[in-house]
């Protein structure tokens, strides 16, 4: 029988990329649902095309344009957070990918950990704001969850050649973003054109300015922590500006296991849907012999402090993951929308960790009240501010 597959989140790059994937790997693999917030334009094109049995649009204030865009359909249309829970959580679902921005799709992520299905999780939020109760929630049920992350993916596939206890480092390579070299002088007032302008990739604005802060990689730290296991001290940050060793694993023995590839997020996705199987994708291939030299750096801790933050916090756990996740996010919309500066949103972020009170073992309620309260305090300093 074929795999059904949920792709909560499929209008955005990793759900596009995932349909191009899905439907270049062929009659084995089929779309069992799909989801969309805003852009229900895309969302029917999708489903006019691939025919899934489901589509969840969101965002309340657009499902009665979605139905007008669609038509006629035998799709089934549903709404909200519990569409989500329904799409990720049928019996008839094999698959479930995470590419929902923010913690929109957190409940829905958990729902499908409890009915024991594979997880391709493509955004960062379900294992940096909740993943020691992911985690547990998918060791209790036995669901199995896959890095679709090229970094973490490239970490999983490294990990094909030793066992967990076997790692002495895991090594996280990064692009440096466009400030790679710059001191806290040339980036105390980077502009919004500045911070956009990725040197490799081409990715949403949130995720670049990520990259530009660096703060990705402090949310990486997180992942890994509970994706493999690992304590924080094992897991370390090395810029790569060439982006073609995604990631690597210094095994005990003193063997380094590096994944190389051209950058492509559809090599993750389509390891993450076929897993343990490898087959011949869309992939350009690899020539080590056009490269010419590869380089690695230590990235600064001073210049990006959103990376010494992340390890605080990673080792902290609790609440504090959802505070650093939340206001972040929340930063880095008034710095896009030019109310802040580039440099105050680690300030931003420092200062909501110093003022909340951490709850350790956290539930969801929890967690989605840090995340709440994170985003209320940042636009509650700017009030005063401003």
């Amino acid at each position: 029988m074929a795999k059904r597959i949920s792709i909560l989140g499929s209008t955005g790059s990793i759900g596009t990329n995932a349909l191009r994937v899905i439907e270049r790997l062929g009659a084995d693999y089929e779309v069992f649902a799909l989801s969309g917030h805003n852009n229900v334009e895309l969302l029917a094109e999708q489903v006019a095309k691939y025919r899934p049995k489901m589509a969840v649009v969101t965002n309340p204030d657009k499902i009665g344009n979605f139905k007008e865009l669609l038509g006629e359909s035998k799709t089934e249309i549903l709404g909200g957070s519990e569409g989500l829970i329904k799409a990720a959580s049928q019996k008839d679902v094999d698959i479930v990918i995470g590419a929902i921005v923010g913690v929109a799709g957190l409940a829905a992520i958990l729902a499908a950990a409890k009915a024991g299905k594979v997880l391709a999780i493509a955004n960062k939020e379900p294992l940096v704001v909740a993943g020691e109760l992911l985690t547990e929630t998918a060791r209790e049920n036995g669901a199995q969850i896959l890095p679709v992350d090229s970094e973490h993916s490239a970490v999983f596939q490294a990990l094909q050649a030793g066992a967990v206890s076997e790692i002495n480092r895991i090594i996280l390579t990064a692009s440096g973003g466009p400030f790679r070299g710059a001191s806290i002088e040339e980036i105390q007032n980077a502009t919004i054109e500045q911070a956009l302008a990725h040197p490799t990739w081409n990715m949403g604005k949130k995720i670049t300015i990520d990259s530009a802060t660096m703060m990705n990689k402090a949310l990486e730290v997180i992942e890994a922590k509970w994706l493999f296991d690992v304590p924080v001290d094992k897991i370390e940050i090395l810029i790569h500006p060439e982006s073609i060793i995604h990631s690597m694993v210094e095994f005990i023995d003193g063997s380094v296991i590096a994944q190389m590839s051209e950058p492509d997020m559809c090599l993750p996705i389509q390891y993450a849907l076929t897993y343990p199987k490898r087959v011949k994708g869309r992939q350009k291939p690899l020539r080590l012999e056009q490269m010419g030299s590869l380089t690695f750096e230590k990235p600064d801790m001073d210049v990006f402090g959103a990376l010494k933050i992340g390890y605080q916090v990673a080792k902290t756990g609790g609440t504090a993951t959802a505070v650093f996740n939340a206001a972040n996010e929340a930063a880095i919309e008034e710095f896009l929308a030019g109310r802040i500066k580039f440099v105050n949103i680690v300030e931003l972020i420092e200062h909501c960790l110093e003022k909340h009170t951490v709850k350790t073992e956290a539930k969801l309620d929890d967690l989605l009240l840090a995340d709440d309260w994170a985003r209320n305090e940042v636009k509650g300093c700017l009030n005063k501010t401003g």
